[in-house]
């Protein structure tokens, strides 16, 4: 295709000559893989604090003897290598360390979304052939009902998994003691039975797969999506690199472990000797108490997440900042209104891009310094485009998904977000008819559509499914989105199509109020957002109806447009609606 140059031409052709004829050997050639540093963290710095979590606090060292102990444990129950390790828990830190004492076993880990219900997940220890199924204590009897799922359907060729319970002195011990007396192993005690000293090996090819993760499943069974060592080693290293992260940092656990193996951080923090604050429910209080009181300097969120934050009670912040705190944000485009409302209060933030499929964020809004000179809305437009590349990711376009061919750069001319490199994933686990569509012309296809700018900067415009289609005009709900969330009364919105008898579809505007926002008129209010989107956008965007309530939003704080699609649909089709 129009936009492969040099170094694009991935594993095709003969040998290339070189210009001499050393071979690979065990001195200057090894397999990639980012549980060697874990190993390293603890040489370098053994008393540093490497989990905190409520009253529990571990050093390197300590975490380092314990997941060899986690390793050892696994290994000597006989899992290893072609095994799977489910973990269903919230940010605590048997999850941390589960990132690496599974894979130390020779065993793929596989952290479970904690608010699937029990079907959905019954389905992935199925597929998944999950031999140990790790469990915190208030989700053990989503687990239990899970298994008992998968028994019935399995009948006589049911193997039960190792069941190991994960206590936390933060909880009350009630839950805990059903798991016991259910015959689970507590996770401390799986921990007494493997040696601190285990002497783990690393994996002989990096291509060897280090963890499962499951996409969302929202119209269909739900895709496992397996990454490899290579791409964690590298992935981890560039997540730091782009975001200028420090050797030391204090990292805040907003972000789930078991979304994209929390964007690969989990390893990166062991990398660059950082500290891990644990949180296991996230709150605007628990953030801000984490800033002011745990000295965090790092945290990564979807929009949704940072917008409670800017919008929350005085009673629950802690304003000045005592610090500029970075923050990473992806999960959703953010709005220009958004990035300008943080930078104001001192967060300073980092917009990312990318999928479970390509080991979480792997584009990034490069900051350029020529921006730090343009009045703020223009600073914000610029900053919420998703950028270029990362680092680890060697392939990135936006094309025209019929003809593979390079959309040009203009702003406007829409096409498909397409990458290719060692950032993305091995492929679907057991789904040969998936992979060859993700695939296809020889690079993985995002499903998003986008526009490439003249600086080469991409942006994400929809979900090629999101896309309305109104009287032959395509509308982008991320733009329409932009303009509602600008209201004073808005703080959150998500815009999709609903059927129209005039024009095929219209866009339909869920809408959260700002508390105390509104009054009881929502018929005068829904004609004040539809006139406040008409004065600032072309008619045929213009929501020609607008829901208020809560919006339904995933384990990460995305919302999930397929349940919004589906109550559009409730409602029926616009009646004569006009431009």
């Amino acid at each position: 295709m129009g936009s492969e140059g040099p170094g694009h031409g991935f594993g095709s052709g003969a040998a290339e000559r070189d210009i001499d004829g050393l071979p690979r050997n065990d001195a200057n050639y090894t397999a990639l893989t980012p549980l060697w540093f874990l190993e390293r963290a603890a040489l370098a710095q053994p008393d540093r604090a490497s989990v905190v979590h409520g009253p529990v606090r571990y050093t390197w060292a300590e975490t380092y003897r314990r997941c060899r102990r986690l390793a050892s444990a696994l290994a000597r129950r006989s899992v290893g290598h072609g095994s799977t390790v489910a973990v269903i828990a919230p940010n605590v830190p048997a999850v941390y360390e589960a990132h690496f004492g599974v894979p130390m076993s020779g065993a793929v880990v596989n952290c479970v979304n904690i608010r699937l219900n029990a079907e959905t997940i019954a389905f992935l220890l199925d597929h998944s052939v999950a031999e140990v199924v790790m469990v915190d204590q208030e989700f053990f009897t989503l687990a239990e009902e899970s298994l008992k799922i998968v028994s019935a359907k399995k009948k006589q060729n049911f193997r039960p998994p190792i069941l190991i319970v994960i206590g936390d002195p933060t909880c009350e011990p009630k839950s805990l003691q059903y798991a016991l007396g259910q015959g689970a192993i507590e996770y401390e005690e799986f921990l007494k039975t493997g040696d601190p000293e285990f002497n783990w090996k690393p994996p002989k090819d990096e291509w060897q797969s280090i963890a499962l993760g499951y996409t969302s499943g929202t119209t269909s069974s739900p895709k496992g999506v397996v990454l490899h060592h290579r791409g964690a080693y590298l992935m981890a290293l560039s997540v730091a690199m782009v975001w200028g992260m420090p050797e030391g940092a204090v990292y805040l656990w907003t972000l789930p472990m078991f979304h994209c193996n929390g964007w690969c951080y989990t390893w990166a923090l062991a990398a660059f000797c950082g500290t891990s604050i644990c949180l296991r429910q996230v709150s605007t209080k628990a953030i801000y108490t984490g800033i002011a009181k745990q000295g965090v300097t790092h945290f990564c969120a979807a929009p949704v997440v940072m917008n409670n934050l800017i919008n929350a009670p005085a009673s629950e912040t802690f304003l000045p900042l005592p610090r500029v705190v970075n923050v990473m944000l992806a999960g959703a485009a953010p709005t220009p209104s958004l990035l300008a409302a943080l930078s104001i209060r001192g967060f300073r933030v980092t917009h990312t891009y990318g999928l479970s499929e390509t080991y979480g964020p792997s584009t990034v809004c490069a900051w350029k310094p020529e921006w730090d000179d343009l009045p703020l809305e223009e600073r914000s437009r610029l900053h919420c485009r998703q950028g270029i590349r990362y680092t680890a990711l060697e392939g990135l376009d936006v094309v025209d998904p019929k003809t593979m061919v390079p959309v040009p750069a203009d702003g406007k001319s829409y096409g498909e977000i397409v990458m290719r490199g060692n950032a993305v994933m091995k492929g679907y686990l057991k789904n040969p008819k998936a992979n060859a569509e993700a695939f296809a012309h020889g690079w993985y296809h995002s499903g998003d559509l986008g526009v490439k700018h003249p600086d080469g900067y991409i942006e994400v415009k929809d979900r090629m499914k999101d896309i309305i289609i109104s009287g032959g005009e395509n509308i982008s709900t991320l733009e329409v989105e932009k303009v509602v969330y600008m209201h004073p009364a808005v703080l959150e919105a998500s815009v999709v199509a609903r059927a129209d008898e005039r024009w095929g579809e219209s866009p339909c505007a869920f809408v959260t109020l700002k508390e105390g926002a509104g009054g009881s008129d929502e018929v005068a209010l829904a004609n004040d957002i539809m006139r406040f989107c008409r004065e600032r956008m072309p008619g045929y965007w213009v929501p020609k109806s607008v829901v208020f309530g809560p919006l339904p939003k995933t384990a990460t704080g995305k919302i999930k447009k397929h349940e919004l699609r589906a109550k559009a649909k409730e409602l029926g089709p616009v009646k004569k609606s006009r431009m």
